[in-house]
């Protein structure tokens, strides 16, 4: 019992490092990509990390432990009979020292500048935000993480994770089918023309012309390729 119970809290404890690592780490990424600043696609980017590296440590770790690797989701589980309370407190550690360890692993790949950027890691609210405010903010955030876990991964009514590869697969393999139908059927390589070359582009081609006069040497006059010679 207790060495299976270590596999878990092994898994929550690597499941929360990862999560780390590449969650927080993607928007220490983006910041230094652009220089401080966020832009849209710095938030597509860090969103698409967050969610490959959920995936990933569900896949990984959720037969395990059940991968909560977040505090709010083990005790959140307890609150409604899902997880037992007397194993939240040692899931709660394994989380913490996790999370610890992740940051450590950032810091390690981008450097001490990984702390100073966007204020990256802070727990301070932005200016003008009141406590009552980052409250509700929270608060809705968390809402709906809950809400998705208890839905896809808690709810046994909910689709395998299994069936997820046909969402994947699929959609690739009928995304490069029809590109490649409409370059062979729609638009052939034949009936585009080609474009005519500019300046000194393509094939240089020269002949010998005389200048009518006897005993003079011709010249060599050059045409570029595809125009007709004078």
């Amino acid at each position: 019992m207790a060495t299976e119970l270590f596999r878990r809290l092994f898994a929550e404890l690597v499941g929360t490092a990862l999560l780390v690592l590449f969650g927080a780490g993607s928007v220490v990424a983006a910041l230094r990509l652009g220089h401080g600043a966020l832009d849209y696609p710095a938030l597509g980017m860090i969103a698409l990390a967050f969610g490959l590296v959920i995936a990933i440590v569900v896949y990984g770790f959720g037969t395990t432990s059940g991968a909560h690797i977040n505090p709010a989701v083990s005790i959140s589980l307890a609150a409604v009979r899902r997880f037992p309370w007397r194993e939240v407190p040692a899931y709660v550690a394994a989380q913490l020292v996790g999370a610890v360890l992740g940051a450590v692993l950032v810091v390690a790949v981008f450097g001490t500048q990984a702390t100073q950027l966007g204020g990256v890691g802070s727990t301070s609210l932005a200016p003008g935000i009141g406590y009552a405010r980052g409250v509700v903010a929270e608060v809705i955030g968390t809402f709906l993480l809950l809400f998705t876990i208890m839905a896809l991964a808690v709810d046994r009514r909910a689709p395998p994770w299994a069936d997820f590869g046909v969402y994947v697969i699929g959609p690739l393999i009928g995304g490069v089918l029809g590109a490649v139908g409409y370059e062979l059927v729609a638009r052939p390589v034949r009936e585009v023309p080609a474009e005519a070359p500019q300046g000194a582009e393509g094939e240089i081609r020269g002949r010998r012309v005389s200048k009518g006069r006897a005993g003079e040497e011709g010249q060599v006059t050059t045409t570029s390729a595809g125009s007709d010679p004078p």
